[in-house]
């Protein structure tokens, strides 16, 4: 996690509309750093900034015909850093496409539905709990 108090997380969507609501209600819920792409090329060129989780949706052809997929896109976020979590989010609800997606090491699935927003806040807790209780347990560790 980074050093400062915010959480720095990345959305990436290509459904302008969605995107925008996504990153008001987690502006509304939470203290995060949020940056948002409306393509997996503009988040893939932004991991310099190192997040510390990122949410992807599964199809990004909205904008360009040729664009990455969220699946290239987490493949190339986990070659970047494999510890970065990242929850894909889509409107499938087919069990095969998360399957697929847990196949290439995304923390979590999450439908596009009318409890996605809950769910995510829900996943990102979590993920934020663990990610502090191991950066105390590495702190303590480094002590002994």
């Amino acid at each position: 996690m980074n050093n400062t108090n915010k959480i720095k997380l990345f959305l990436v969507d290509d459904d302008v509309v969605f995107l925008k609501s996504l990153e008001i209600d987690f502006r509304n819920h939470a203290n995060f750093d949020i940056q948002t792409f409306a393509t997996g090329e503009l988040c893939v060129d932004n991991l310099h900034l190192k997040p510390d989780l990122i949410v992807l949706d599964y199809h990004l052809d909205g904008i360009e015909a040729e664009a990455m997929n969220g699946l290239e896109t987490l493949d190339k976020i986990k070659d970047f850093n494999n510890n970065i979590p990242v929850i894909m989010l889509s409107s499938q609800d087919k069990i095969d496409v998360a399957i697929s997606c847990m196949h290439h090491n995304a923390t979590d699935y999450v439908v596009k539905s009318e409890t996605a927003f809950m769910r995510l806040q829900k996943i990102i807790t979590s993920i934020v709990e663990l990610k502090i209780i191991e950066k105390k347990l590495n702190w303590y560790m480094e002590r002994m």
